[in-house]
């Protein structure tokens, strides 16, 4: 099971993807947060709860028992795999190609059991290493997802630029396989079982999809770490209005007719292509591609702004050393020998 997703976040990743009609799994699901979540949304965006068809599976008991009381107390029909397994070892829905998956699965888990499964079908772009399971959460993303598929998933942010045992190879598979289709970086604080820092992929099949345009080739970059705002001393939140921002730009980018047109902003987004991803070595950190934020121009020029800064500090400095000479006067007055004493 992922640590608890906080609700700002399944909100962004639910608005990003819009699942709101086929089918929906998530392996690893917890209490099914994010199928209530899910349901929410659909509601919103008068989708019919009927036309959403939920598939998951989680491996500890106690929790699984836990989502089969949550969803069916909402009226959300889902089916769990009817027992709690692991969806390594035991892939509940095998055959499942899904619309949308939607997950938070635990990051950097080093006890996954990757030497039974050398083997697997599901490592289409190379095989895991056994004492990081990130990479094998990833591609069993990839192998779910239907031809028109989209995924997004939280990750700890060193899946984004690893290359530890065969984690680089296998990213430069799955980039150049043209399906990575946008990476959100988030800002810190956001989880409350977790201080490493996460951010999220979104992954799609297709990137010719219906109705989108076509942005083969290409990848979004959002950088959204400066974005949330502090709740409390140690947890942040992001609003509805930066939710809306982040998924709005990834709708622009996509053509969404509705979303308006898409424009690269230098510190916050980029539509980077896989060529430009290859030369950054197939890292795939936002703030290696979106630049910095440009400092609004005054207008006035460097050398008007340099001399005035300069005159500002030499009236300081001179205020400086009008005010010392004020404070030695009145410790003399008052009896205090104010000599230097350093050489």
């Amino acid at each position: 099971m992922g640590s608890f997703t906080p609700q700002c976040v399944v909100k962004l990743l639910v608005q990003m993807i819009e699942p709101y009609k086929g089918r929906v799994y998530d392996p690893c699901c917890g209490s099914g947060g994010m199928f209530v979540q899910s349901r929410r949304f659909a509601e919103e965006h008068n989708g019919r709860l009927g036309d959403v068809a939920i598939y998951s599976q989680e491996s500890n008991h106690t929790t699984w028992r836990l989502a089969m009381m949550n969803l069916a107390i909402r009226g959300i029909d889902a089916n769990l795999g009817g027992q709690n397994a692991d969806s390594f070892h035991n892939d509940l829905h095998k055959d499942l190609r899904a619309d949308f998956i939607l997950a938070n699965p635990p990051f950097n888990m080093s006890d996954w059991g990757g030497q039974r499964l050398k083997k697997d079908a599901r490592w289409k772009f190379g095989i895991p290493p056994v004492n990081n399971a990130n990479y094998a959460w990833i591609q069993h993303f990839i192998f779910h997802l239907a031809p028109n598929g989209v995924a997004g998933f939280v990750m700890a942010n060193g899946s984004m630029s690893t290359n530890t045992a065969s984690e680089g190879e296998i990213r430069k598979g799955i980039i150049e396989a043209d399906v990575v289709d946008c990476m959100i970086a988030l800002p810190g604080q956001l989880f409350y079982t977790t201080q490493i820092p996460v951010c999220l992929w979104f992954v799609a099949r297709n990137k010719r999809n219906g109705k989108f345009s076509n942005r083969r080739g290409k990848t979004l970059f959002i950088d959204a770490r400066k974005l949330g705002s502090l709740i409390d001393r140690v947890h942040r939140d992001l609003s509805d209005e930066e939710i809306d921002r982040i998924a709005g730009t990834y709708h622009a980018w996509q053509g969404e007719k509705e979303a308006g047109e898409y424009a690269d902003v230098p510190g916050f987004c980029k539509s980077a292509t896989i060529d430009r991803i290859k030369e950054l070595g197939y890292v795939l950190t936002p703030g290696r591609y979106v630049g910095a934020a440009e400092v609004e121009d005054d207008g006035i020029p460097f050398e008007e702004k340099m001399s005035e800064m300069t005159a500002t500090l030499s009236e300081q400095l001179t205020e400086s050393g009008r005010l010392e000479q004020t404070i030695r006067a009145n410790l003399a007055h008052l009896g205090f020998n104010m000599e230097r004493t350093d050489e």
